[in-house]
């Protein structure tokens, strides 16, 4: 695999393989940049075709996470553990505490928390054995379920995003098309409702679709058909990858702001949205609600301040824009300068304030 290759070009910090042959636990615990403070970062337990596929979703994973905590203001690194295995079949209580043994081994670098094919409940048995986990049952003082959370992160987003191609950050009378309409959606379009946003959802799931109709007034339309919409913001909430080659001639939007992660499918995509004069909400950045929030709970959860945290989506969103215009970038590339400009300078502090030190510690020998 050339595993410190790999590691060396991003710049990883620790990439750390547990098994427990009792339990049936192969996991990867990947740290990428602790900068800002611990790396945390989900679980999550996925039937890899192999294992490499599962180091390469690990390293990525961790690195995105360091990008998103970074943005969102956080104090704390980017981290990410992949467990193999079937999470339908595999899971058993020993091995996630096994798990939780080897993150506390870890002695507070890594944090978990929970992720695709990982659950509250499998989080309570993971802390059992440590301290070091998030996003917990209530009862162990945890913030409970993040879906509204998350979406109304999504939702201020959206009116960053709003104020940036119309002016104004108000979304009454404008016309949202969402892509999926999941738990985060669903609060997300209650948001839009409630300020009087018209809603065209579509979904998968049938009565997900009806329910959004029923209780918002949405317009449902088929799956096929929610890209090439006349609506005045385009709000993918469901898969990644759905601004493409094939999607993007479609789109009608003037903003692309939505749950979902991994957007563009490419790079370059981000390019073409910016060609074509269409505001894009960077993805990891509208939608850290959720991590925002259970980070809070590092601090003992407090709600009020969490939503507070939450509400500085808008003007992250706002920055990044501002960095576009600045460096005449595309907002996906603003989102990471963002991030790494953070990261660079407290690197320069800790490198200046250890300066400092050796120089006292060099006048004391004289």
């Amino acid at each position: 695999m050339n595993l410190f290759s790999k590691m060396e070009v991003q710049d990883y910090e620790q990439v750390v393989v547990c098994q427990d042959r009792e339990s049936g636990l192969k996991a990867i615990i990947a740290i990428h940049d602790t900068t800002l403070g611990p790396a945390l970062g989900g679980t999550r337990m996925w039937t890899y075709a192999s294992e490499e596929d599962a180091f390469e979703d690990a390293l990525r994973l961790s690195k995105g996470m360091t990008y998103k905590n970074a943005a969102a203001g956080l104090n704390l690194g980017g981290g990410k553990t992949v467990i193999i295995g079937d999470p339908k079949k595999d899971k058993n209580e020993a091995m996630f505490r096994a798990f939780g043994r080897f993150i506390q081994g870890l002695n507070g670098r890594y944090i978990t928390a929970e992720d695709v094919g990982t659950t509250v409940e499998d989080m309570d048995l993971v802390y059992a054995e440590t301290d070091y986990v998030t996003g917990v049952s209530p009862a162990f003082g945890s913030s409970g379920n993040p879906s509204p959370v998350t979406a109304y992160g999504v939702y201020v987003g959206m009116k960053a995003a709003a104020k940036e191609a119309f002016g104004s950050d108000s979304l009454e009378g404008k016309t949202v098309a969402v892509q999926g309409i999941g738990n985060v959606a669903y609060n997300m379009c209650r948001y839009l409702h409630e300020e009087g946003a018209k809603l065209i959802v579509t979904d998968i799931h049938e009565q997900s679709v009806e329910r959004a109709v029923k209780d918002f007034g949405a317009e449902a339309v088929h799956v096929d058909d929610i890209y090439s919409v006349d609506c005045d913001i385009f709000s993918p909430c469901a898969l990644g990858a759905v601004i493409n080659d094939d999607t993007l001639p479609k789109l009608k939007a003037s903003v692309v702001a939505g749950a979902a992660n991994n957007q563009l499918h490419e790079s370059r995509h981000g390019e073409e949205l910016k060609k074509k004069g269409i505001v894009y909400a960077p993805d990891y950045v509208i939608n850290s609600g959720g991590v925002i929030n259970v980070a809070d709970e590092l601090l003992g959860y407090n709600r009020d301040r969490a939503m507070k945290k939450v509400e500085t989506i808008y003007d992250n969103i706002l920055k990044i824009f501002e960095i576009a215009h600045r460096d005449g970038i595309a907002s996906y590339a603003a989102a990471d300068r963002m991030a790494e400009e953070r990261i660079e300078t407290m690197r320069k502090s800790r490198r200046q304030f250890l300066q400092n030190d050796m120089n006292i510690l060099s006048r004391g020998r004289v």
